[in-house]
């Protein structure tokens, strides 16, 4: 037991010195780009008429996996950058490399803004397309 809480310590402080620490950038960097790629899939979503993707997550389980894939897919690039930053920053500071935690900053740096902003940006965009349509007619 006690080694457990001896791992969750210094995962937590490990995540918490990561922002302060150096290559800072990534956590700028990162979720722009994250933000950037969702932004364009969003819209093609729109032009495409398909689901928002989040929604499709949660209430799509014919096409979960299929959607899934393709988010990842999308933010491969952003991701693998991410594992080669965090592993850069991991052996700078700590001297090795711990898989958990690269997973977890990854995550939150680069796939979760991902799903967060595509949803908005295909709604945005229908709206946009939508408004459009209007303005020909």
């Amino acid at each position: 037991m006690n080694e457990i809480q001896e791992v969750l310590h210094r995962v937590w402080t490990d995540l918490l010195s990561r922002p302060s620490g150096p290559e800072s950038f990534r956590f700028v960097f990162q979720p722009i780009m994250a933000a950037v790629v969702a932004t364009l899939d969003g819209v093609k979503d729109a032009r495409a008429g398909r689901t928002p993707y989040f929604r499709a997550l949660l209430r799509d389980p014919a096409h979960r996996g299929a959607r899934l894939r393709e988010g990842f897919k999308a933010t491969s690039r952003i991701i693998a950058l991410g594992f080669a930053l965090d592993a850069v920053y991991q052996f700078k500071t700590v001297g090795t490399f711990y898989l958990g935690e690269a997973i977890v900053v990854v995550f939150f740096l680069a796939f979760l803004p991902y799903l967060l902003v595509r949803g908005p940006a295909d709604r945005i965009a229908r709206w946009w397309l939508a408004r459009k349509a209007v303005n020909k007619t």
